[in-house]
């Protein structure tokens, strides 16, 4: 387990990551928490005193990770941008996200699609999936499931595929 100290940052400006909040890991700590990884991977352990696990540290270049903190995670905290908190991290060799079955067979059906889905990092099929198993109803599943399947016909990667789907203001 490493410990250090941060503080909660937020992105004003970022692409993509615009509006993020985070805490910054620097390369040194990052090294001891998985030597020789430049790529992103997933930790677990202690924020404060809460628990976390299965949460991906994000390279941003030159060694250097942010750790997302999400609103649920800040409102557990009851902290906000700017407040200090104290991590306790290791890397969570064990986390494993598995494939729903209705993923796999849907893709499996047109050539390809399974095998570009499984093309991408762990970490970039788990975007998929996760977003996949977090529909509450079953149309809503559906829906995601012939977004998921028409992104790989495209060659889309999770980001892209949101673009496209979004509806004009």
């Amino acid at each position: 387990m490493v410990n250090f100290n941060a503080e909660i940052e937020k992105f004003d400006s970022n692409g993509e990551k615009t509006g993020w909040s985070y805490v910054f890991v620097p390369e040194n700590v990052a090294q001891q928490i998985k030597p020789e990884e430049r790529r992103g991977f997933r930790v677990r352990g202690y924020i404060d005193q809460l628990a976390i696990s299965g949460k991906s540290l994000i390279p941003m270049g030159g060694g250097d990770f942010i750790l997302a903190l999400d609103a649920k995670i800040r409102k557990q905290l009851r902290k906000e941008v700017g407040r200090p908190v104290t991590l306790s991290l290791t890397y969570d060799a064990d986390f494993k996200i598995e494939m729903p079955e209705d993923l796999e067979v849907c893709l499996a059906q047109e050539e390809g699609l399974l095998e570009h889905f499984l093309s991408y990092t762990k970490a970039h099929q788990n975007y998929f999936i996760n977003w996949l198993n977090t529909a509450k109803t079953e149309p809503t599943r559906t829906k995601r499931l012939i977004m998921i399947v028409d992104a790989m016909a495209k060659k889309q990667d999770f980001g892209l595929m949101m673009r496209s789907n979004k509806k004009p203001k």
